[in-house]
Order: structure tokens, then C-alpha cells, then sequence
């Protein structure tokens, strides 16, 4: 597939707020991104024109923010909503191969619907996984340097060196992740699920801050068995370009350390599909 011929749905709803620079993110590197409203795809309230088909995309995000106000806990109503209405969709979406991404508020959404972890490789009924209160319990906006688990098949990270150090901005209230069970934990490593986390600059054992939240074995971001499903806290789209890290200024490293996870996921599609 051409780069240009790749359709990326940003999908929003009332308090998404980063849905711009993640359709910008994909814009900026060719393919044809659209912003589509979550009614677009359930047909709810918008004309024939505006419908939309999620079979029609080859890549679907879910960005950050604070939808529908985070009532009830982050992410659940924005999953629960869309869960009931685009399941069997959901479920051929990802189950085509076809790549998901969830940053943020998009993860605690990926989780909330069960299709992630899916440590067996099924999207449940029931989430196994939580993105909880942070251990301060206040909202962490800071840089966090993360580092590229060594074993992950993620399709999302194949232009990162394996064991490589990012930094990606953090900013979230709800972001401790924690899993159902211990046997949970030991098919997320032996899957390698792990893709992301957090670490120091000397790679010590972590407490805060350099684990903002108290994440379990400071877990990041995880993806599904098959890695076309990632979701994870830290915000890529908002360090794209080199002078939007914020370290630039100590040494230019070439390119924003986000820019390489849409490369990635661009690159496997027009391998793929």
C-alpha cells in the first residue's frame, strides 16, 4: 500500500483534546488522516455524507484528553460507548491486523473495552487491567524518559533501537497501571506485551518521579499478543519534531522522539497491507 493511499481515523468525542497533533502526527508523514467523531461511525445524529465506515481505515487512534469529563474513572464511558455500538467491528479491526493506538486517555479507553491486554489474545468482556489514581494523587504533567523493552513485538516501535531511552511527556491524573491477577503479569511478559517503561537516567530501580504514577514493574504502555494494538500513557505526538523535546537545546538528536512510533506503524502498513 502507498503511503499517500493509507486512511488514519483520529476518532473524538466531547473532551478528546490532543485528537490535532495525533492527526497532524500522521499527516505530516504522508498518509491521509481524518478526524472522525464517534457519531461518524455509529450513525448517530450525522447525515448520510458525514457516515463512516471503520472497515474503510488502516489505522485507528484514539487520542488523549478527558473524555466525556472522565466521569465515572478515565476512559469508561468514551469505551463503553463505543463498545456497544462497533464490538463486531472492533473485533475485525484488530483482529485484520490492522493497527490501533491509544495514547493517554485513549489507553484507559483500549483498556476500559477489554482490548487490551487480551493477554490470551481475545478482546473480553471484563478489562484485566486498570489505569488507575496515581500514587500522588494529583494530575503529573513532567517529562518522562521511558525506555524500549528489548523483547516486544509491537509494530509500533520498529523504528527504535531495542533498549533505546525516549522521552515522551506525561499528563495524567489516572495513570497507575495495575493488572487483575499475577497470572495476568506473567502472559504480559511472556507475550511480550511490555513495550514501554519508565525509567531513570542511570536505570535504577524507579519511585517517583520517575515513575509518576506507581505503575506495576513501571509498566508504560503495553500492546496486544500480535502487537498491532499499543496503548500507552506518555504523549509521542507531542514530541514530533526535535524542538519540541524538551531537552533539545543539550544536543539536537535529529528528530522529535515521538515521530519514530508513527514511522513505525506507517512503515508496517505499506509492508502489510
Amino acid at each position: 500500500m502507498k503511503r499517500e493511499d493509507i486512511k488514519v481515523a483520529v476518532v473524538r468525542i466531547e473532551g478528546t483534546n490532543c485528537e490535532e497533533e495525533s492527526y497532524l502526527a500522521f499527516k505530516r508523514l504522508g498518509a491521509d488522516a481524518e478526524k472522525v467523531h464517534l457519531k461518524q461511525f455509529t450513525g448517530e445524529d450525522v447525515s448520510s455524507q458525514e457516515k463512516r465506515e471503520l472497515e474503510d481505515y488502516d489505522i485507528l487512534m484514539i487520542p488523549g484528553g478527558f473524555s466525556s469529563g472522565d466521569y465515572i474513572r478515565a476512559g469508561v464511558i468514551f469505551g463503553a460507548r463505543f463498545k456497544s455500538a462497533l464490538k463486531n467491528e472492533l473485533i475485525d479491526f484488530a483482529g485484520s491486523g490492522k493497527p490501533i493506538l491509544g495514547v493517554c486517555n485513549g489507553f484507559q479507553v483500549l483498556v476500559e473495552m477489554g482490548v487490551l491486554p487480551a493477554v490470551d489474545g481475545e478482546i473480553t468482556d471484563v478489562p484485566q487491567a486498570v489505569l488507575a489514581t496515581n500514587d500522588s494523587s494529583k494530575f503529573e504533567c513532567r517529562p518522562s524518559l521511558l525506555k524500549v523493552e528489548d523483547d516486544s513485538k509491537c509494530v509500533f516501535t520498529r523504528e527504535y533501537e531495542k533498549g533505546e531511552t525516549v522521552v515522551f511527556p506525561s499528563a495524567h491524573a489516572e495513570g497507575k497501571f495495575l493488572v487483575r491477577d499475577d497470572e495476568t503479569l506473567r502472559k504480559l511478559k511472556k507475550n511480550g506485551q511490555i513495550v514501554f517503561k519508565y525509567t531513570s537516567p542511570d536505570g535504577e530501580p524507579l519511585d517517583y518521579p520517575w515513575n509518576p504514577n506507581g505503575s506495576i514493574e513501571d509498566i508504560a504502555g503495553i500492546c496486544n499478543p500480535t502487537g498491532n494494538v499499543l496503548g500507552l500513557m506518555p504523549h509521542p505526538e507531542r514530541v514530533f519534531y526535535d524542538h519540541t523535546n524538551p531537552d533539545w537545546t543539550r544536543g539536537k538528536r535529529g528528530r522529535g522522539d515521538g515521530k519514530p512510533l508513527f514511522e513505525s506503524v506507517l512503515n508496517y502498513v505499506e509492508n502489510e497491507f
